[in-house]
């Protein structure tokens, strides 16, 4: 019974994914759902997207190790929607661009945007690969299969639906994965952990007393987390995708403020359920194994194959989301071929290709990797390290430049990668403190040495940035134009 509800759950993804293929008629439907989601299908998705495997499995495990201290990492999260939502999603929303690196060009002109978008597709990239192996893992156990064909399973499933609409196919499952994930994790499985382990009263007598302290995790890890996930969301092309999916400022800023304490009550709830497990379960080995073993312990079958198809929903919705931005990057801004928005067939059809392209390498890595934890804090640091400094610099400083830009990028990546390898130590916060402060030094002084970037470049922002509001777009939607040195 539980096999056959999941294997439904797939059936119905892939069927969205055809629906999905009829409203994807240009290149900007198929890339950022034609900029028209409302508040609904914006939190939704956005939602579906942030908490993903890490937030779920990762969650729950935090808080079977840790008590309540392990929300932090889904706080940190949830804080940096927070603060992308309320801070820069309407100006991003306005500049009716498709990626991070077309926004450093839009600001500082002609610039090697190349570089930028190699550390973003890097990064996005790793995302896709770490959330297959994440859901690789449940169909492994789930239908007694080895790793490799549990990871093809999951995979061509993610590579269909995402292939067949852009992004109303992830739009539309994001939506069914959000339903389906809260009412697993809010409606069924907390409530059932909660009781079975005798409710609040009986974690509170048969846990020691730290694990209902919220900092007992540390002051260290709970500054790794802030460090590490706030500027990851708030400059990664995952993220940036969906909030230029909003249709107006309104909807991208308190649409996306709703997704965010969502994701705090997520968070809470994922911890709580890990306390249950440790009660209920204390022997067990592995932080990953907790979310499967707690619901085979406390729910009937059926509804237990409802919630695992839960889990599997969050962590497919981060890498269907991850995939589709690694394709736009790669296809916008590696390989430079710019999307018009005009309408044409090839443009929808190449931007397909790129999908399937790099969902099957997606496959490949997560069939070849083994530490997924290492790699994702490695592809994090190598994106904050180098990306945050130019993003956030070209947005509140004008006196910032290309060559300043370009400059932060490099230092950043050398001081970040450099300090890590002398240390040896991927999970460090050293590593990233020394890449920002070269990042932001190379930053202003190249800048300040350098001639200020040309009026008419500035004048092309400031037109983007002032606009009262980013309209519905039409097939005449240009993306950025290669702006003049």
């Amino acid at each position: 019974m539980d096999l056959l509800v999941i294997a439904l759950y797939m059936l119905g993804m892939i069927g969205i994914g055809w629906y999905a293929k009829s409203r994807a008629r240009t290149q900007s439907d198929f890339l950022v759902a034609g900029r028209r989601l409302g508040p609904v299908f914006y939190a939704g998705t956005l939602a579906a997207l942030v908490m993903g495997g890490g937030a779920t499995l990762g969650g729950i495990g935090l808080g079977y190790e840790h008590g309540l201290s392990g929300v932090w990492l889904v706080f940190s999260m949830s804080a940096g929607v927070a603060v992308i939502s309320l801070v820069l999603a309407p100006l991003i929303n306005r500049l009716r661009v498709y990626t991070v690196s077309q926004m450093l060009e839009l600001r500082y002109g002609a610039m090697g945007t190349r570089v930028s978008g190699i550390v973003m597709m890097a990064y996005t990239l790793m995302i896709a690969v770490t959330s297959t192996i994440a859901y690789g893992a449940i169909f492994s156990v789930l239908f007694d299969i080895g790793k490799v064909p549990a990871i093809m399973i999951g995979s061509s499933v993610v590579i269909t639906y995402s292939v067949l609409g852009g992004m109303w196919s992830i739009t539309f499952t994001d939506m069914v994965q959000f339903v389906l994930k809260s009412v697993s994790i809010f409606l069924i499985l907390l409530p059932m952990a909660l009781f079975s382990a005798g409710g609040l009263e009986g974690l509170h007598a048969r846990l020691p007393a730290e694990a209902f302290n919220w900092t007992e995790i540390g002051p260290g890890k709970i500054f790794m987390y802030l460090l590490l996930y706030v500027p990851t969301m708030v400059i990664g092309q995952d993220l940036w995708q969906r909030v230029f999916t909003a249709r107006t400022d309104a909807v991208a800023r308190w649409a996306g403020f709703s997704a965010a304490c969502y994701g705090f009550a997520y968070g809470v709830a994922g911890a709580l359920i890990g306390m249950s497990a440790k009660v209920l379960l204390p022997g067990l080995v592995g932080r990953d194994a907790v979310y499967t073993e707690i619901v085979r312990h406390v729910l009937p079958v059926g509804l237990a194959g409802l919630v695992v198809a839960g889990a599997l929903s969050a962590i497919m919705s981060t890498s269907s989301g991850a995939l589709i931005a690694t394709a736009t990057v790669a296809k916008e801004d590696v390989q430079g071929k710019r999307s018009t928005g005009d309408g044409h067939y090839d443009e929808i059809r190449n931007t397909r290709v790129y999908i399937a392209f790099f969902g099957i390498t997606m496959a490949v890595i997560a069939c070849l990797v083994k530490d997924v934890v290492t790699a994702l804090t490695l592809a994090s640091d190598f994106l904050v390290g180098g990306l945050l400094v130019a993003v956030i610099g070209g947005m509140i400083w004008r006196r910032g430049t290309a060559r300043g830009a370009i400059a932060s990028i490099f230092a950043g990546l050398i001081g970040t990668l450099g300090t890590m390898a002398i240390l040896w130590d991927v999970f460090a916060t050293l590593p990233i403190f020394v890449g920002i402060t070269c990042s932001l030094v190379s930053y202003v002084v190249v800048s300040l040495l350098d001639q200020p970037t040309s009026p008419a470049v500035l004048a092309r922002w400031d037109e983007r940035v002032r606009a009262k509001s980013a309209a519905p777009a039409s097939p005449e939607d240009l993306a950025v134009e290669r702006a003049p040195s």
